[in-house]
């Protein structure tokens, strides 16, 4: 009997103490979350920065370090031909550092008294990745995408060809450029976001520009012909290169080839001479038939002005290449002729100048 009474009060010290422990334990944790009530619970971060038991002025400072500062870094803005802007994202990025403080504070204003305790005296951490809480003003970045692109547009330039004396001088084609001002705010506003701000050091982006194709480009001037009556010389060119030199015989004073711009619209083999009914002609035949005497030759290049050619001659008049004797064609030596019309198309470009 007297063993059980003993017993019974052991137990009843050993219950009073474990109260009195748990109690004090109980009470130390009330007083650790009242001291801490101020501060950010352990296991919270913000872009990768630890905030845990921070202040609410320790907290901001580090929100601004972490994500403010990189986030309204000027960005390089480039466009073509070297040309560069600095964009300052201040006024277009907006960062709600209060919003972050509050998603900080979460867990522990979220957490009930008991989980706050559990934390406290088991130390287990209550954890929360504070995201970035931001806004970009796409509208902004409008209005200066498009001032940029007054500076980046441009049309397309042809390309051009003209005769210098006896040559020709190409000026090549310049490409033009149209900002696609779309795309370009959506890259600008992605550059801008915070996953970009905060995963890279680079804080440069390229606008995006439509190229241009002119018209004409320098691909486009193959063959042509400058014919100079001066030299009784017939050029053939690739674009500005000289391809081959032909002797000529141009039109006398009397009948006097004719000078511009032309262009090549038959080449015929074998044809028939006809009497174009001219005084000059007026003692010669209807026809004469084709071949090596025939007063053209076996091959003719017609150009868009009546009855004048770049033709063969017969071997009576092969003395009158670099003269001035015929009425108003080219004459051409045949083996020449024959050489100039496998070279040429219809359309090939003829100019005829003193």
């Amino acid at each position: 009997m007297k063993a059980r009474v003993i017993i019974g009060r052991i137990a009843l010290v050993l219950l009073a103490t474990l109260l009195l422990v748990l109690s004090a334990t109980l009470a130390y944790g009330v007083v650790l979350d009242y001291q801490s009530r101020g501060l950010v619970t352990e296991g919270v971060t913000v872009a990768g920065t630890d905030l845990s038991g921070m202040t609410e002025a320790e907290a901001r400072a580090a929100i601004e370090e972490a994500v403010s500062t990189p986030m309204l870094r000027p960005v390089t803005v480039s466009g073509i031909d070297g040309q560069s802007w600095t964009l300052e994202p201040d006024g277009i990025v907006t960062i709600d550092v209060d919003a972050m403080i509050d998603a900080a504070y979460a867990p522990r204003r979220s957490a009930t008294l008991a989980k706050r305790l559990s934390s406290h005296l088991a130390e287990v951490a209550l954890p929360a990745d504070v995201r970035p809480v931001y806004s970009v003003d796409k509208d902004a970045i409008a209005q200066w995408v498009a001032l940029k692109a007054t500076e980046v547009n441009r049309k397309p330039v042809n390309a051009k060809r003209k005769v210098v004396k006896y040559h020709f001088k190409i000026t090549p084609e310049v490409y033009g450029a149209r900002v696609d001002q779309a795309e370009s705010v959506d890259a600008i506003a992605n550059t801008l976001s915070a996953e970009a701000a905060l995963g890279t050091d680079s804080r440069s982006i390229a606008l995006a520009v439509d190229e241009i194709k002119p018209k004409i480009t320098t691909k486009k001037f193959k063959a042509a012909i400058i014919v100079s009556l001066n030299q009784c010389k017939i050029r053939l060119y690739k674009g500005d290169k000289l391809v081959k030199t032909y002797r000529c015989a141009p039109g006398r004073p009397a009948f006097p080839t004719p000078t511009g711009e032309f262009k090549v619209v038959t080449k015929l083999k074998n044809a028939p001479w006809i009497n174009p009914g001219s005084d000059w002609a007026k003692n010669m035949p209807a026809s004469i038939p084709p071949g090596p005497y025939n007063p053209m030759g076996v091959r003719k290049i017609g150009i868009n002005y009546a009855g004048v050619f770049m033709h063969g001659i017969p071997p009576s008049e092969f003395g009158s290449i670099g003269t001035h004797a015929s009425h108003g064609c080219m004459r051409m030596m045949p083996s020449d002729v024959a050489d100039l019309f496998d070279r040429v198309k219809i359309g090939t470009p003829v100019y005829i100048k003193y």
